[in-house]
């Protein structure tokens, strides 16, 4: 067999083997049973949680969460009981001089590895990767880049309704057409602390076109876009000060335009060739790589999930999205394989995991969120998408020579969230959390941190997976002994281990386990002190996702967000596919950056926990 001179690596995120492998077997996907056939096809295993930053960061890594820092897109602030974003941070250092980000993933990817032995590496879009690291290559940061705003994702809607009411994750902005179909509006960008920057729309509606003209301050070009939809992208400028200004662009969904008028905007993504904050390595790239393909979307989170849930897009508007967002990161990535000659080329398809989300209450008539609503036709579409996502397979492996190792790998499964448990609402009936007076769980759903009572508090919850104790030295108010500690964690697992949902008599919770006996490295102490497995079905409630209560421990999940994958582990294993023979009895995550190595030469480092798969 040929030494392997490059690796082909492609992430396909949310890849659930419950539909691979039926689809394997009818002949649905070609280019993957032929990887199959040359190398193997593997499920797996994923990380705990089974979350996308935290999984992706062991795949860049080798090590366990405990040894690299990311636990949860969401953490908390223990001195100020505050919710923070988990995956990077911004650092003052000056009063003169813009913040510094910092990334949270602390261990070294494996593309550091490769540039010490003078290997070169393309890696695209890879979570926790922003900043994006100094390497032999190039890089465009994933997951972890923010908005404008400097947020996940922020959208503005435009209405004449005068009763419409912000959703979530978005800004809205009433407007009124004028006799001559024209609107004088703003959008609202970066965050100040003097108010938000604002950038000058003008808008013009044609109502026997069924069209909306869209022209801004920053782009001399208006864009054009029809009634159901999206426009291409409008530059927008924020001016911060007489000759300065901050650049961002975005793209619109008409809705409609009448009875009311309706236009969405995307959040506001930075402008590839003059981000805020950079975005690629080298800086220049992210610019030169918008000049080759044409303007993309910078942001973290591309698909406008939050857009679909408020209502202002509908299916047919997000699934257009998603296809547009799929054949814009295979533009990415085939330019770069028309010159990747050497070394690693790695991309990340975010899209299966984004679609799958909001999509797989189409796999199950009976779940909560398909009450009372118009299913339509979307039955397929999930498998449509493993199959488009197929044929990307078979045009990225036309760029494979017989010393070429061709990966293709998915982060974790996915399921049915029809069930979410109120941890802090649970925590509170165990005695372990109090309110302040005056206050009932069920008005705590948005502020519940606010509202609890510190100094009667032992345990609360805060992310998607796991309990903090209430840890006193660590805690702001901390009420429970570094001698107290290990066995309150033992005795809240062992009330939740089994734990059954009383209105469907199911396990909700598996296994709950301490931190000590899931991780093991230099950051365990920032993680959950008790983390949890859940059943198929069931997740940490939204509530509980911001540190809020429910009205009742368990509640029903009528969200389009119908299908997810923070259970426990065992249960949502990714799939693996490679085109050289490997060990395929017990692969995980945790192989796959010493299984680059060794394909490409340097081999694993010492701190790396997994092996090479290759046989």
């Amino acid at each position: 067999m040929s030494p392997i001179r490059k690796v082909i690596a492609i992430g396909l995120d949310g890849l659930a083997f419950q539909i691979v492998e039926p689809l394997l077997q009818s002949g649905g996907l070609p280019h993957l049973a032929r990887l199959r056939d040359l190398g193997g096809y593997a499920r797996l295993a994923t990380t705990l949680p089974a979350q996308t930053p935290v999984a992706w960061s062991t795949f860049a890594t080798g090590v366990n969460p405990g040894a690299h820092g990311i636990f949860d897109f969401v953490g908390r602030d223990p001195r100020a009981y505050r919710v923070e974003l988990a995956l990077n941070r911004y650092q003052q250092t000056s009063r003169l001089s813009p913040p510094k980000v910092v990334n949270l993933r602390r261990a070294a990817p494996f593309w550091d590895n490769l540039s010490a032995a003078g290997i070169p590496s393309i890696v695209l879009r890879c979570p926790c990767s922003y900043p994006p690291d100094a390497l032999r290559g190039r890089q465009l940061a994933g997951m972890g880049v923010p908005d404008l705003r400097g947020g996940f994702g922020t959208a503005t809607f435009f209405t004449t309704a005068a009763d419409c009411l912000a959703g979530e994750s978005e800004l809205v902005q009433h407007v009124v057409i004028d006799g001559v179909g024209g609107i004088e509006t703003t959008i609202r960008g970066p965050r100040q602390a003097r108010g938000d920057l604002e950038c000058r729309l003008s808008i013009r509606v044609d109502r026997a076109a069924r069209r909306a003209t869209v022209q801004s301050d920053g782009d001399s070009a208006p864009v054009t876009v029809r009634e159901g939809e999206w426009s291409d992208w409008l530059r927008l400028r924020f001016k911060t000060g007489l000759l300065s200004s901050v650049r961002g662009m975005a793209r619109f969904y008409l809705s409609r335009i009448e009875p009311q008028f309706e236009l969405y905007a995307s959040p506001i993504n930075f402008e590839p060739a003059a981000p805020l904050f950079p975005i690629s390595s080298p800086p220049s790239y992210a610019g030169e790589l918008a000049d080759a393909i044409g303007p993309y979307y910078t942001t973290g989170m591309v698909e406008d999930h939050n857009g679909l849930s408020n209502g202002r897009l509908d299916e047919a508007a997000f699934l257009d999205q998603c296809h547009q967002a799929l054949a814009e990161r295979e533009r990415m990535m085939l330019h770069e394989l028309a010159r990747h000659d050497e070394g690693l080329f790695f991309i990340l398809f975010d899209t299966p995991d984004r679609l799958q989300h909001m999509f797989w209450r189409y796999r199950d008539t009976d779940h909560p969120a398909n009450r009372g609503r118009d299913r339509g036709d979307f039955a397929q579409v999930i498998e449509e998408h493993y199959m488009a996502c197929d044929e990307i397979v078979g045009r990225a492996l036309a760029h494979a020579d017989d010393q070429t190792l061709v990966i293709v790998l998915s982060d974790h499964g996915f399921g049915g969230f029809r069930r979410g448990f109120n941890i802090n609402t649970w925590l509170r009936e165990q005695g372990l959390l109090a309110l302040k007076c005056g206050h009932a769980p069920e008005e705590c759903t948005a502020d519940g941190l606010d509202a609890i009572d510190w100094r009667q508090t032992r345990a609360y919850s805060i992310g998607l997976s796991g309990i903090y104790l209430n840890l006193a030295g660590r805690e702001g108010q901390g009420t429970v002994t570094a001698d107290e500690a290990p066995r309150l964690a033992s005795e809240i697992c062992q009330r939740l281990t089994g734990l059954a949902d009383p209105a469907t008599g199911e396990i909700g919770v598996r296994v709950a386990v301490p931190r000590g006996q899931a991780y093991h490295g230099a950051y365990v102490g920032e993680a959950p002190d008790v983390l949890l497995k859940y059943a198929g079905g069931y997740r940490s409630s939204w509530a509980t996702a911001l540190g809020g209560l429910g009205a009742t421990s368990w509640e029903d999940n009528t969200r389009l967000w119908s299908g997810d994958h923070i259970v426990d582990p065992e249960l949502v294993p990714g799939v693996l596919f490679m085109n050289r023979p490997f060990d395929t009895s017990a692969a995980s995550m945790i192989d796959m950056a010493p299984t680059i190595l060794a394909a490409l030469g340097p081999g694993k480092t010492a701190a790396m926990e997994g092996r090479s798969l290759l046989l």
